[in-house]
């Protein structure tokens, strides 16, 4: 059954950090199946905080998506994401 990695960006602190994040962590996309659900389109908050951006991943299971997380080349991309924004990140198993 799929999982979703749903990440939402509540407040950018480092531009430049985000950058670097973004561009390092392209490299991991290519050794774990992924499919973008969505990528920072139009959204709008019905409930809860504010969000700048929305990023929602698809993989095939719950194990698969945590692979992907946990890998090494993603945890060191993270690291840039962490400096440079609040973010929210949630695994959920789908239907």
């Amino acid at each position: 059954m799929p999982a979703y990695v749903i990440f939402i960006r509540e407040k950018t602190r480092d531009a430049d950090q985000l950058e670097l994040y973004k561009e390092k962590s392209q490299a991991v996309f290519a050794n774990h199946p992924v499919t973008f659900r969505a990528y920072n389109g139009r959204h709008e908050v019905l409930e809860g905080a504010n969000a700048e951006g929305v990023l929602v991943l698809e993989f095939p299971s719950f194990d698969a998506a945590r692979s992907w997380y946990y890998d090494p080349v993603y945890q060191d991309a993270s690291t840039h994401r962490f400096v440079g924004s609040d973010y929210r990140c949630i695994l959920v198993e789908g239907t």
